[in-house]
């Protein structure tokens, strides 16, 4: 039986994936686009499972699209038809962005190694991004006549500005790790030995605050990047009502009075 190309592991409230094709650095293909998906919905609905860490196996997190599958792979024949790119973009990265941003947990990504064009992005669409100091970020798109996708073109200029990211996208260079935490494009750059420590000891932090708020709070201020500011502070009002009505305020606020650590529930 052939070995998973996406691993699961928990720890406690912490569910972890790991992308597994590591002698191809992780890079995606359709299968392992349909094991990551599963794995996703399983974690989303498992009440168990509080934060959500992504990360690669081996010396990657992920080097984008595996260009050999045969899902994008220019068929050199003459005259044969080309592949529809949209296509797969519709069917498989889209889907797969749309699912981590609606993860009811907080994901965290850990990169390890080289995180390049689709996999910087999707790495990018996790709420909180670890990477180790030997990690680099690549836009690597126009390289073979492409533009970013898996929702680069939204989330870059949101991270870095409209100059910064238009020259990551057009120019494909690597970005270090180190540099990519100073600009405001990831978390944290911590040393590459410390990365799975850190990594976990984040989504283990996570895991024990109020999952519903957390989640909230990253829709919010999605929401908020297209309102003007009586639209963002109408949208906060209708989400603290809904916050205010849940369980995790009451034990936040108790917690808070009786001097105590809170144990939050709701999710």
């Amino acid at each position: 039986m052939p070995e998973p190309l996406v691993l699961t592991s928990d720890a406690g409230a912490v569910r972890t994936l790991s992308l597994n094709r590591p002698a191809a650095l992780n890079s995606f293909t359709t299968e392992m686009h349909g094991e990551l998906m599963a794995a996703l919905d399983l974690a989303a609905g498992d009440p168990q499972v509080r934060c959500l860490l992504l990360t690669g196996a081996g010396r990657a997190f992920c080097a984008g699209q595996d260009l050999a599958d045969p899902s994008v792979a220019p068929d050199p024949a003459p005259g044969a038809a080309p592949k529809d790119l949209g296509h797969v973009i519709s069917a498989y990265y889209a889907p797969l962005v749309a699912r981590l941003r609606s993860m009811p947990v907080p994901v965290v990504a850990a990169v390890n190694g080289v995180a390049a064009g689709a996999g910087a992005n999707i790495a990018l669409c996790c709420d909180l991004v670890v990477a180790g100091r030997s990690a680099s970020f690549i836009q690597a798109f126009t390289r073979i006549g492409l533009v970013p996708d898996t929702g680069g073109t939204w989330l870059l200029p949101r991270l870095v500005g409209s100059a910064r990211a238009l020259g990551m996208a057009m120019l494909g260079d690597k970005l270090p790790a180190e540099e990519a935490a100073r600009i405001g494009l990831i978390w944290q750059c911590v040393d590459d030995a410390a990365l799975p420590e850190t990594a976990a000891a984040l989504a283990s932090k996570l895991a024990t605050m109020p999952t519903r708020a957390l989640v909230a709070t990253r829709q919010a201020m999605a929401a908020a990047q297209g309102l003007d500011l009586d639209a963002a502070l109408a949208e906060e009002a209708r989400i603290q009502r809904e916050m205010g009505n849940g369980g995790d305020y009451r034990e936040g606020v108790e917690a808070f009075r009786a001097k105590r650590a809170p144990v939050f529930k709701d999710r």
